[in-house]
């Protein structure tokens, strides 16, 4: 019988890939294992590339089976006997060309079990829309407006079936296509086309998918006549792979998420990530982004086929403060992820300031909002989520002025980030997403600060969740952007990390000393009691924790950046020494 795990979700949170320190998860429970890190974590949220998948680093699962490259079971009995519980996710809105369900719908067409189970983005629109002169229905200009966009262009992938026909299937998130060179033989039905005339397509073709360059805007000069022709044998030997949406309007989907939830228990999962959901209930007139009521009935079902498998859910969502969707979300009784407190630990740190960071610590207490927070993570560092929005006419304020979340945003990339935007259907940047960066290069690679950053993470309400690379003061990778192309910005904060660096890493202070402000949020009982928030000046902040007589205090000078912490050993007021 498998052991029951003690889980103290009050405890800090690793945050890793399973190959993010070594080669495998095995390698990262060797971390684990050292002196250094005995009792600093209770919980690890482990990525999807756990799981199989293809692209958009785990996020494109193609089952959620173990990745046996990375994973094995004995990794699973390990992490039990170090008494750490598990959080996974489960990405609800879409799953892989890859997956089992997608290539059943591409080899069989109308007549597969699957053919209602993704979302053929022509059928969803019929008698909403226009028929494009490329085979895909352009929504009506009201239908089209209210779309939320997270790239450019409309949301779909062209997928081509056995009999050579193409649909384009609802594709929200991340697609790659990749395109085979042509040879002159290739093109030998292009008509009244010669065969100089073919190897010099041949070259300008080539030179074009060599250099990841648009096929369609492929300019072939003097012979752009055959350009319709030349895109026809292009296109017909690409491959690609998408993250497909997935239509929950089929109960396929439905028996898929049971299975999926009962096997990620059996994994010893107690914390489920519901990625992306707010995109999952898709409707004609809508924005398609937390539709309302449909997201609500959605997370019901999916709340009730988690309390069968003992699991709590942890909706992902980013929006903007103003928008008020982390209350509404908080007051339906799930936990909520605090994407507000990187940018505002960094504007706290910067400006020497703790109004805003200290009045959203005060309503997460006073609404009793159940909280995971983090500074880094796999994504980027949110900004758009601090925003104000208007609301039925009425603008609500946000955490910050906009002034302020363009200055965050000018610092970070002033320090080698990277930004991710918005866009509209027309491909037009309609508002910043995040910035990629790590933690500590946002804040100008300063050790004091990041010690400083993470003593207020610890200390504010929530769960904290700890990125693996922020441990190791992790700088900027811009090989690893660049060397994974268009779209690789995340790329900038997901270093791996040696045994070799673990150990060099161990040497220096910032590491050892981050370690010892999570041992002690993670093993001192004051942190199962309650928190106060204390009025203080606008460059101080003062957070204690209460639990009957055991306590810990937090006391910062943002002026001077430095910090105390003093917390009470067999009924002895201690002072951390950092």
């Amino acid at each position: 019988m498998k052991k029951e795990i003690n889980q103290n979700i009050n405890g800090v949170m690793l945050n890793a890939y399973p190959d993010s320190v070594g080669n495998n998860l095995q390698d990262m429970i060797s971390m684990l294992k050292l002196p250094e890190f005995k009792s600093t974590f209770s919980l690890f949220y482990i990525l999807p590339t756990f799981f199989n998948s293809d692209l958009d680093r785990g996020f494109s699962i193609i089952d959620y089976d173990i990745n046996q490259e990375l994973v094995s079971k004995n990794d699973l009995e390990a992490l039990e006997n170090l008494n750490i519980s598990l959080k996974f996710d489960i990405v609800l809105n879409h799953l892989s060309v890859a997956s089992p369900q997608f290539k059943d719908l591409l080899k069989h067409g109308k007549a597969s079990k699957y053919k209602d189970f993704f979302i053929d983005w022509n059928a969803f629109w019929e008698g909403e829309g226009v028929m494009g002169n490329d085979g895909v229905v352009i929504p009506n200009k009201e239908h089209l407006d209210k779309l939320f966009m997270r790239k450019s262009g409309l949301p779909i992938l062209n997928v081509r079936f056995p009999d050579g026909t193409e649909k384009p299937y609802w594709n929200t998130f991340y697609q790659k296509i990749s395109y085979q060179s042509i040879k002159v033989k290739d093109l030998e039905n292009v008509w009244n086309l010669d065969i100089q005339q073919a190897q010099e397509i041949c070259e300008i073709v080539n030179k074009a998918i060599d250099q990841n360059k648009e096929v369609s805007e492929i300019d072939l000069g003097d012979l752009n006549q055959f350009k319709a022709q030349v895109l026809k044998v292009v296109t017909k030997n690409r491959s690609y792979l998408g993250q497909m949406d997935v239509n929950a309007n089929s109960p396929l989907v439905w028996e898929f998420y049971e299975e999926t939830l009962k096997k990620l228990s059996d994994y010893g999962c107690k914390i489920l990530r519901l990625d992306a959901f707010a995109y999952l209930h898709k409707e004609i007139g809508q924005t398609n982004f937390f539709n309302e009521p449909g997201t609500w009935d959605y997370l019901d079902r999916i709340k009730q086929i988690a309390q069968k498998n003992n699991l709590t859910l942890l909706p992902e969502i980013h929006a903007e403060y103003g928008l008020g969707l982390h209350e509404e979300v908080a007051s339906k009784d799930y936990q909520i992820y605090d994407f507000f407190l990187p940018g505002l630990t960094i504007h706290t740190i910067e400006k020497a300031n703790s109004k805003a960071l200290l009045t959203w610590a005060k309503e997460i207490v006073k609404k009793g909002y159940r909280t995971v927070n983090m500074l880094g993570c796999h994504d980027g560092i949110p900004v758009l989520d601090l925003k104000g929005k208007e609301v039925n006419h009425v603008y609500n304020k946000g955490l910050l002025e906009d002034s302020d979340i363009e200055t965050i945003m000018t610092t970070i990339m002033d320090r080698g980030g990277r930004v991710k935007n918005l866009y509209d259907a027309e491909g037009k940047k309609i508002s910043y997403y995040q910035v990629n960066a790590t933690f500590y290069s946002a804040l100008g690679e300063n050790d004091q600060k990041m010690l400083l950053a993470r003593a207020i993470q610890l200390f504010m309400p929530g769960t904290p969740q700890v990125w693996y690379l922020d441990v190791f003061a992790g700088t900027n990778d811009y090989d690893a952007v660049e060397k994974g192309g268009k779209d690789s910005h995340k790329e900038i904060n997901r270093t791996t990390l040696s045994l070799e660096d673990i150990k060099n890493g161990l040497k220096k202070e910032v590491v050892l000393n981050q370690l010892k402000l999570i041992q002690l949020r993670n093993t001192h009982k004051a942190f199962l009691g309650t928190v106060e928030i204390m009025n203080t000046t606008t460059n101080e902040i003062n957070i204690q924790w209460t639990n009957n007589k055991e306590t810990a205090l937090l006391k910062a000078d943002l002026t001077s950046l430095s910090f105390t912490i003093q917390y009470t050993k067999e009924d002895k007021i201690q002072t951390l020494t950092i």
